[in-house]
């Protein structure tokens, strides 16, 4: 390992990059390939498992597919909570990053071998991994800035950047490679750079000084003895009780679903009260984590307690969203695959090869020039780090430049199926500086209003596919509709995604206690596990409610429910506003 550090977190401003310290970029680069990594995945998922087998997929039936994947995204949430607590405690931020890339890197191989042990080995890893890895990183970045809060909303700009830059480029070459080359490259890819990026981490982590070294003794018990002048309401061994039994209830649940589906072997083959067994589990589940959550706000201080139940609020309505924007890589995906016109020719085809290629080299070259600055501070201390990081940026040149060129050489082109996900990162990477600079403006709006905002934009990209899908019959339909209907969808998602997502989590910040944070983040995240699983649940019934009604119809529900839920966030805004006692 790289002896060489910096001895203060101060230190890390004087080797600066765009006005930060280079240590964010270390960052930046790791979080971009790790996103990479994650998205190139996810996007190939669902298409693979549905893809007949000629065409070298599993021909799996859709609702066995989205089932898996919902368990799938939905656990790479939850386990946010384990390896945050584990790095806080034991291992340290850093050690907790390279384990989780290491077991993403196992996880990325084991897929590309295309078996179905090696399937569900693979997933697991990558649910682990991202578990030790996600949540530590931004206690990194926190930790870095510590001293510097007035630079923090820059440098979490700057990070968010890397996420999208990671996801809009993982999405675009692994899919377009797993759909055109083969499966087991595109899934292959990812964990090239995956490998890449830990490897990047590991050799440059001595820049960071002592932030995310193992905690000792002490730092355990100056962690405990905080006070912060508010109410303590200790765990009590009833608290501990519901909340093992609310987990073990929510994972048998989660796992349950795409297992019976799968293997045809229900673990809950019961019935209760008038429930199937999958029903009666998780409302036992719910009811029991309410009791729990319930029980323990109500023994906070008032002002506390107030606002713990306005993040309560906020998080009820966070479930509501994600189980819509996650059909991004579920329905929507199906969508572009069966539904949507793709095959280009003549001037449209060559329409779309420019544009396509502006859309992957202008982000890239910006990368890159970010990348030679990090260079032009780190090289001489961080050789071996600055080397495998400029090596993985030739692989990644070399393959987008055999990406474009294979494009050109083809008359016709056809748009692969998981090419519309890179518009999400592309539109946050476009719009998110008009949205921060209307938030500190005096236009910023209150919070019930931004959530009624972003459910009311969710809403709107589903009615823009519900008028596209109106044309079309029925699930077989050989009908091919513009690809304008899921663009203006993404479009009004990613803004939605603005108004709501990063702002859930400021709120979060600003209205639990500091000693609370890392618990509340834990529910906050359980809330988007909830969701994504939900995702994946109303995603499978894609092909019942177009048999059914249509199409159409199956989208205008997305349409509706968040609507519905946007107006009634808002008429809430005078009680949240009275309930965050004045925060804002």
């Amino acid at each position: 390992m790289n002896t060489q550090s910096l001895d203060t977190p101060n230190n890390f401003f004087e080797n600066k990059v765009l006005g930060h310290p280079a240590g964010l970029f270390v960052l930046f680069f790791t979080e971009m390939w790790e996103r990479f990594s994650y998205y190139g995945m996810r996007a190939l998922l669902v298409l693979f498992l549905i893809s007949s087998l000629d065409k070298g997929g599993w021909n799996w039936p859709e609702e066995n597919a989205l089932a898996l994947y919902g368990t799938y995204t939905s656990l790479v949430y939850l386990t946010t909570i384990m390896g945050g607590y584990l790095a806080d405690r034991y291992l340290g931020y850093r050690w907790a990053v390279v384990i989780g890339a290491c077991l993403m890197t196992m996880g990325h191989a084991s897929m590309a071998v295309e078996t179905p042990t090696f399937l569900y080995l693979g997933i697991g890893f990558l649910i682990f991994g991202n578990g030790f890895f996600k949540p530590n990183m931004t206690s990194i970045v926190s930790h870095i800035y510590k001293d510097h809060p007035e630079k923090k909303d820059g440098a979490y700009t700057i990070f968010y950047m890397g996420v999208n830059a990671g996801a809009f480029l993982g999405i675009m070459l692994c899919g377009y490679i797993g759909e055109t080359v083969s499966w087991s490259w595109g899934f292959g890819l990812a964990g090239i750079f995956m490998f890449f990026g830990m490897l990047q981490f590991y050799f440059t982590q001595g820049i960071f000084g002592d932030v995310g070294k193992k905690p000792t003794a002490a730092d355990n018990l100056k962690k405990a003895s905080n006070d912060d002048g508010d109410k303590r309401v200790p765990f009590t061994s009833f608290d501990l009780t519901l909340i093992v039994i609310s987990l073990l209830l929510g994972l048998i649940w989660i796992l349950n679903d795409p297992y019976s589906k799968i293997s045809g072997h229900n673990l809950l083959d019961f019935t209760a009260l008038g429930l199937s067994g999958p029903s009666f589990t998780i409302v036992t589940g719910v009811i029991i984590f309410l009791i729990l959550l319930v029980g323990r706000i109500l023994r906070y201080a008032k002002v506390t307690r107030d606002r713990l139940i306005a993040v309560t609020i906020f998080a009820f309505f966070t479930v509501f969203f994600w189980a819509s924007f996650e059909q991004a890589g579920g329905s929507m995906t199906i969508f572009a695959d069966k539904y949507t016109q793709r095959d280009f020719s003549g001037s449209a085809a060559a329409t779309f090869k420019i544009i396509n290629t502006l859309l992957t080299v202008v982000p890239l070259g910006i990368i890159t020039f970010v990348l030679w600055k990090l260079f032009t501070q780190t090289f001489k201390k961080f050789a071996v780090g600055n080397f495998i990081l400029g090596t993985s940026f030739v692989v990644i040149w070399g393959v987008v430049i055999w990406m474009l060129n294979n494009e050109f050489q083809k008359e016709t082109t056809t748009v692969a199926a998981s090419w519309f996900g890179i518009l999400n990162s592309f539109f946050i990477i476009s719009f998110a500086p008009l949205v921060s600079k209307i938030w500190e403006s005096k236009y910023n709006p209150p919070a019930a209003f931004k959530y009624g905002l972003g459910m009311t934009l969710l809403g709107l990209g589903f009615a823009s596919l519900a008028y596209g899908a109106s044309a079309i019959s029925g699930p077989d339909a050989s009908i091919k509709v513009s690809m304008i209907w899921l663009i203006f969808a993404y479009l009004f998602h990613t803004l939605g995604e603005l108004c709501l997502s990063p702002v859930g989590l400021s709120y979060v910040s600003k209205l639990v206690p500091a000693r609370m944070i890392g618990v509340m983040f834990g529910i906050w995240y359980l809330a988007i596990a909830i969701g994504n699983k939900t995702a994946g649940a109303m995603g499978g019934m894609i092909n019942e409610i177009t048999h059914k009604y249509s199409l159409s119809t199956f989208f205008l529900i997305f349409t509706l429910v968040p609507l519905g839920l946007g107006i009634l966030v808002m008429l809430l805004h005078p009680l949240l506003k009275k309930l965050m006692h004045g925060v804002r």
